[in-house]
C-alpha cells in the first residue's frame, strides 16, 4: 500500500504544482484585462511581464524535467567472478524476500547502499534493476551486517518502491528546475516554494514509511542485532569516511597530489582507528525526526526493529571484503572510473602524506614570512629574516600581529610556536628530515634514520636573542640550514580557498564590479555582465568555474594585505579599505546590487571587522 500511496500523491502534486501554475496564469490574464482597462499598455507590460516570464518557467521546468534520463550513477559493474560472494548472497536474499535479483551490482565510492529501476509507465512496467554497493561498506562491515544492509535494499524491489523512483525524480526535478527560473524576488515564485515544501514533506513521509517496510527484510533475514548494529554502523562510518577525505586526502589534493590506492588508504584508516569507529558506533547521537527527512531518525529505526518478532539466525563475524574476489583490485578500479586526477602526480600513500603535508607547512610558513617581507621590506623573506629579527631584539614587535591582546613580550614568547613551524620547513627543505605517515595519528616529522624529530625545543631557543646561537648550533648539527628556507608563494594563492559569500554590482572605485568573498581574501570581477542578472550571474558562475581559476583571472585581494578598513555605512554597504602598500580601495554597494545569499553583506562586515580588531 505504501508504494501505491507514493505513486499516487507524487502524480496527484505534481498534477497540482501545474495547476496551481494555471490559476496563477488564469490571475495574470484577469489582472492584464483589469490593468489595461484602467492604465495605458506601457504600465500593464510592465507590471506583467515579470508574472509572464514566471509562468513561463514552469514550461521550461516541466521539459528539462520530462528530457532528463535517470541514468545510473557511475561505478564499477561488478560480474560473478570479481564478486561471486557478493552475487550469491545478493541472488539468496532476493528469493527469501520474494523478488528478482537485480540486473547489476555496481560498486560505488559511497557510504551507503541503494537500488534503482528504470521502470517505466510511471512506475506500472518493471525495469531493469541496478543494486548500488558502496566499497567503504565492504570495508568497514561483517558479512551478516551486509547482508542486513543487502536485504533491506532488496525489501525495497518486493514493496515496488523503486518502479516510483522516476515519478519521484521527476517530480522533484520539475518543481526544482521550475524554481531556479524563478527570481526570489518575483512574488509568483513564493506561491511555488510553498507548493514545493507541501509537495516535499508528503513524498519524504512516504519515503520514511517505505524505509520501515524495507527494514523489516533485515531482521527477518539478517537477525535483530546484526540489523540494529548495521544502522549503527552508517553514522559512524560516515563519519570517518568524512575524516579520511579531510585530514588525509584533500590537503594533498589541493596540494596537485593524489594518492595511488585512495580505498585502500580508508582500509588502512579504519584498521588504524578501530576503537575510535567502535565508539562512535556505540555511541551515535539521536535526534528529533524532521518533516524534511527522508529517512526516519537511526533510534526511530532500531526502536522500531526491537518491536518485531525475534528470529533466531546465527551471526557471521566474517569480514565482508570475502564477498569480493580481490577487493585491492576493485578498489584501484573504481578509482580509476571515478576520480578524475586531473594533472596532478599520484603517489603511494607515505610519499603522498610526506609531500602534502610538507607542502601545507611551506604554506603556513610563507604565510608568517611574507609579513615578514611587509614588516621588513625584504623582497624575498625567509627564515633568516626572521631570525635576524630576533637577533635585533624586534621579533616582539613583529610578532605582535600574530597574538591579540598579547604584549611585545608576550608575544616574542608565544611566537615559539610559528616559529617551530619555520623550523619544521627548514628541516624538510634541507632535506633531513621528512612526514611520516599514521594511520593512527597525525603525521610525524622524523629524521633520516626515521628517528621522531621534534624542533619545540629548539623553537624556544630560537625566539629570544640570548639562546639564539645555541638554537642555531642544534640546527647546525641536524643538518639544518636556515638560509634554505624562504617563501615559495609571494602571494596568497587560491588553490584551495573557500566561498563564503558574493555581491553583484558593486562600484569598486567607481566601476561596477561583482565581488566573491573567500575565505582568503576578495575576487574583484570587473564588468560583470548586466545589472539586473547579478545573483544568476553569481550563481553560474561559482558552480562553473574552479575557485582557483577565477583568483588567477581576476584582481585579488587577500586580507594580509588590507591593513585597515574604514566602514563609513553598513547598507548599503560602503567601505574604504586601505592596503599595507599605501593603496586605498573605494567599496559602495548600489540600491541594484544583488547577494548570493541573504547574509553575504554580513558575512563581509564580519571579515571587515576581523581586520579591523
Amino acid at each position: 500500500m505504501s508504494a501505491t500511496y507514493r505513486a499516487l500523491a507524487s502524480v496527484v502534486m505534481l498534477i497540482g504544482f501545474y495547476v496551481v501554475a494555471l490559476l496563477q496564469l488564469a490571475a495574470v490574464v484577469a489582472l492584464g484585462v483589469w490593468l489595461f482597462d484602467h492604465t495605458n499598455g506601457i504600465v500593464t507590460g510592465k507590471l506583467l511581464l515579470p508574472l509572464v516570464i514566471a509562468l513561463g518557467a514552469v514550461a521550461v521546468g516541466l521539459w528539462r524535467a520530462i528530457r532528463t534520463k535517470n541514468e545510473p550513477a557511475p561505478g564499477l559493474i561488478l560480474t560473478d567472478r570479481e564478486a561471486p560472494g557478493l552475487w550469491a548472497a545478493v541472488r539468496e536474499l532476493a528469493t527469501a524476500v520474494g523478488t528478482r535479483a537485480p540486473d547489476e551490482i555496481r560498486l560505488v565510492p559511497e557510504v551507503n547502499a541503494a537500488v534503482a529501476e528504470q521502470s517505466k509507465l510511471l512506475g506500472l512496467v518493471g525495469g531493469r534493476r541496478t543494486l548500488y554497493v558502496g566499497l567503504p561498506l565492504l570495508q568497514a562491515m561483517r558479512t551478516d551486517q551486509l547482508r542486513s544492509v543487502l536485504a533491506h535494499e532488496l525489501g525495497h524491489y518486493s514493496g515496488k518502491h523503486t518502479r516510483l523512483g522516476g515519478v519521484a525524480y521527476r517530480g522533484r526535478l520539475a518543481i526544482a528546475e521550475t524554481l531556479e527560473q524563478i527570481s526570489p524576488r518575483n512574488p509568483i515564485g513564493w506561491v511555488f516554494k510553498g507548493y514545493a515544501k507541501l509537495y516535499l514533506m508528503v513524498d519524504n513521509a512516504a519515503s520514511r514509511r517505505q524505509e520501515l517496510e524495507a527494514d523489516r527484510s533485515s531482521v527477518l533475514l539478517a537477525g535483530h542485532d546484526a540489523a540494529a548494529s548495521a544502522l549503527r554502523t552508517l553514522p559512524a562510518l560516515d563519519a570517518a569516511w568524512g575524516f579520511f577525505m579531510r585530514r588525509y586526502v584533500e590537503p594533498g589534493w589541493s596540494a596537485e597530489l593524489a594518492p595511488d590506492d585512495l580505498f585502500g588508504g580508508f582500509g588502512q584508516l579504519l584498521h588504524g582507528r578501530r576503537d575510535e569507529i567502535a565508539e562512535m558506533r556505540e555511541n551515535v547521537p539521536d535526534r528529533a525526526p524532521s518533516p524534511w527527512d527522508t529517512h526516519p531518525p537511526i533510534g526511530v529505526r532500531v526502536g522500531a526493529m526491537a518491536a518485531l518478532p525475534a528470529v533466531a539466525i546465527a551471526p557471521d563475524e566474517r569480514p565482508a571484503t570475502l564477498l569480493l574476489a580481490d577487493i585491492a583490485t576493485a578498489g584501484r578500479q573504481l578509482q580509476g572510473l571515478v576520480v578524475d586526477h586531473g594533472r596532478r602526480q599520484v603517489l603511494p600513500w607515505a610519499q603522498f602524506i610526506a609531500a602534502a603535508v610538507a607542502a601545507g607547512v611551506q604554506q603556513r610558513a610563507d604565510g608568517i614570512y611574507r609579513a615578514a617581507g611587509r614588516f621588513t621590506g625584504v623582497s624575498q623573506p625567509g627564515l633568516t629574516t626572521v631570525l635576524d629579527l630576533v637577533r635585533s631584539g624586534r621579533l616582539g614587535e613583529f610578532a605582535e600581529q600574530f597574538f591579540d591582546d598579547a604584549t611585545r613580550e608576550e608575544a616574542a614568547a608565544q611566537f615559539a610556536g610559528p616559529m617551530e613551524t619555520l623550523l619544521d620547513n627548514a628541516a624538510v627543505r634541507s632535506g633531513q628530515a621528512h612526514w611520516q605517515l599514521s594511520w593512527s595519528g597525525p603525521a610525524q616529522l622524523v629524521g633520516p634514520q626515521g628517528q621522531p624529530w621534534d624542533l619545540a625545543e629548539i623553537a624556544k631557543l630560537a625566539v629570544a636573542p640570548q639562546s639564539l646561537d645555541v638554537a642555531l648550533a642544534r640546527l647546525v648539527e641536524l643538518g639544518v640550514d636556515p638560509a634554505g628556507a624562504t617563501v615559495v608563494e609571494d602571494r596568497v594563492s587560491g588553490r584551495d580557498a573557500g566561498l563564503i559569500g558574493a555581491l553583484a554590482n558593486i562600484k569598486i572605485d567607481g566601476t561596477e564590479h561583482d565581488v566573491l568573498i573567500l575565505d582568503r581574501g576578495l575576487v574583484l570581477i570587473s564588468n560583470p555582465g548586466k545589472a539586473s542578472q547579478g545573483e544568476k550571474r553569481l550563481r553560474a558562475l561559482v558552480g562553473s568555474v574552479p575557485m582557483a581559476e577565477l583568483v588567477a583571472g581576476h584582481t585579488f585581494l587577500p586580507y594580509e594585505e588590507i591593513a585597515a578598513v574604514d566602514v563609513k555605512r553598513e547598507v548599503p554597504l560602503k567601505a574604504e579599505v586601505t592596503l599595507h602598500d599605501g593603496r586605498v580601495v573605494a567599496l559602495q554597494e548600489l540600491m541594484g546590487s544583488e547577494l548570493l545569499e541573504k547574509q553575504s553583506r554580513n558575512t563581509l562586515l564580519r571579515v571587515f571587522r576581523q581586520i579591523a580588531d
